[in-house]
């Protein structure tokens, strides 16, 4: 039985499986349509969420399966002081697989321990957040027929955006890779990213304050949100949330074969008039999201997958 609680509890050709296999779901969504038909997927979501949990429903859904859980730790027994791993041993009754996202680094993973049914970590703090790192690869994968020789620019929360973090860690591991860490000073990258895994492993990185200054190098422009939530006081959030707002005008500068991605929610840092615009990928990210985790509970049930 395995767990995912990182993009690097995946080899890289087990990464190149799994999205080949997500691949093949997003041309032939028909031949997969019943082969869950006997599965439950538990998501426990101790933390908001829209995208992530209903793109985990929308899945087992599309697979056949049926889905139970919930969606805030009001509604369930941690708010009578039920400990996670108490949870994942009675939810281990009634469903096949889970996953769960709480606000807790590392909840997850002591789910697991305890856990008799695969657990996807679907977020955990400020830590990981691996399905939308598979979703970020395979939307570069499809838009760009490539993972390695890339420039890529991240923007915004560096300093808490575990969207970043997480790709950040699995793309180091493509040949040529190149990131532009784009943020203000109070927002830069964790000295554990930047020492542990940039530098360790030699990859080639540059820290921008203007947005602007970045565009034109960039083969993917990754846009993220100053997450309010991670915040300890209102004044900080207020000063930093309009750091950034990418607009038609700042488009200009950026090469005609760059696309946006964003993990979403956005709130003002993509102003809507650049949703016309082609190379705004973040809504097909979406769609990639279902895909992947799709392919991703076939892969951690062992599915005999369809011919």
């Amino acid at each position: 039985m395995r767990h995912l609680m990182s993009p690097l509890d995946f080899s890289v050709e087990e990464l190149e499986k799994l999205l080949n296999l997500a691949d093949d779901i997003g041309k032939n969504p028909k031949k997969y349509a019943h082969t869950c038909d006997d599965k439950r997927l538990a998501t426990l979501f101790y933390e908001p969420s829209t995208r992530t949990r209903l793109s985990f429903e929308a899945a087992m859904m599309n697979l056949g399966g049926k889905v139970l859980g919930f969606s805030s730790a009001d509604s369930s027994s941690a708010s009578k002081g039920e400990s996670v791993a108490d949870t994942i041993r009675v939810v281990s009754c009634y469903a096949d697989i889970c996953a769960m996202r709480h606000p807790k680094e590392g909840a997850p993973l002591v789910a697991s321990m305890a856990s008799n049914i695969p657990v996807i970590n679907a977020g955990d703090g400020g830590h990981q957040h691996p399905t939308q790192t598979l979703t970020d690869l395979l939307t570069i994968r499809s838009l760009k027929g490539r993972l390695d020789n890339i420039t890529i620019g991240l923007c915004g929360d560096l300093k808490f955006g575990r969207t970043v973090h997480s790709l950040i860690e699995a793309l180091v591991r493509y040949e040529n890779v190149k990131f532009v860490l784009i943020s203000p000073e109070e927002l830069r990258i964790p000295s554990y990213i930047r020492e542990d895994v940039l530098k360790r492993n030699n990859i080639e990185f540059v820290e921008e304050e203007r947005l602007e200054d970045a565009l034109p190098a960039l083969d993917i422009l990754y846009m993220t949100r100053v997450q309010k939530e991670r915040f300890f006081n209102e004044e900080d959030y207020v000063r930093m949330k309009d750091f950034y707002v990418l607009d038609k005008q700042k488009m200009e500068l950026a090469p005609k074969d760059m696309y946006i991605l964003h993990p979403l929610p956005r709130v003002n840092e993509i102003s809507v008039e650049v949703d016309s615009d082609p190379r705004a990928a973040y809504f097909k990210q979406v769609q990639y999201g279902v895909y992947v985790r799709m392919a991703l509970i076939l892969t951690l049930l062992e599915v005999e997958l369809p011919c």
